[in-house]
């Protein structure tokens, strides 16, 4: 079986006058316009591969140099059992230097056996004293004894804590007024808190320069040792 033809196009005829004659001659029909050759692509520039060290260090800035450490007054306290020196922290005769404390801190601690032993003895002589039970020389001394273990009671004294990272929290008794101490564990959380900082800059300043220099070492490992003179 045959494939069918293709259907066929009827295109009429057209007169074009020409030079010689008065007649008309049959000319061929306008075909149209061609198909547009293919547009060719313009050359693309290759890229430059650029080194990952160039990138990251124009991504991220060079540290300045780490300034010299603070110089700290030494501070001691009046009765001279905490002193606070350029380098570490003395508390009655221990030393710990201010990179290996996290923090210290101070709180007024009142004792209460000594507020209640002195309130039920004061309240239990003059309430004899009051009933007939007791003289006035046995009242006159209990009330003195009691009024003294109450004073003692509520002046307390004040708790330091010394923390250090890792290991247990110290602690230690101090006596005393408790403003004094407070002022003293704010100046030390300060110097704590600086040297910390000191040593972290120094650490960050020496770590960057430390990773600038190892592609340069690593450069120089790769290159070919220069063949011998024959």
């Amino acid at each position: 079986m045959q494939a069918p033809l293709p259907p066929l196009r009827h295109v009429p005829p057209s007169w074009v006058r020409t030079s010689t004659g008065g007649g008309g001659a049959f000319a061929a029909p306008n075909p149209g316009p061609g198909p547009e050759p293919a547009a060719t692509p313009a050359p693309v520039e290759a890229e430059v591969p650029v080194a990952a060290e160039f990138v990251s260090e124009a991504a991220e800035p060079l540290l300045p140099p780490p300034p010299p450490p603070e110089i700290f007054d030494t501070l001691r306290s009046e009765d001279g059992r905490l002193a606070l020196t350029n380098d570490r922290l003395e508390l009655q005769d221990e030393q710990f230097a201010w990179r290996e404390l996290e923090g210290v801190d101070v709180q007024p601690v009142r004792w209460l056996l000594g507020v209640l032993l002195g309130a039920f003895g004061f309240c239990g002589f003059l309430l004899a004293y009051l009933q007939f039970w007791l003289k006035t020389a046995p009242t006159v001394l209990g009330l003195g004894l009691g009024l003294a273990l109450l004073a003692w009671g509520l002046r307390g004294t004040n708790r330091w804590r010394v923390h250090l990272p890792g290991r247990q929290t110290r602690y230690f008794s101090l006596g005393g007024p408790a403003r004094g101490w407070q002022a003293l564990a704010r100046e030390a959380n300060r110097r704590i808190g600086q040297r910390h900082h000191e040593t972290a800059t120094a650490a960050g300043y020496w770590y960057q320069q430390a990773a600038l220099m190892a592609p340069a070492d690593a450069t120089e490992k790769e290159q070919p040792d220069a063949p011998p003179p024959a």
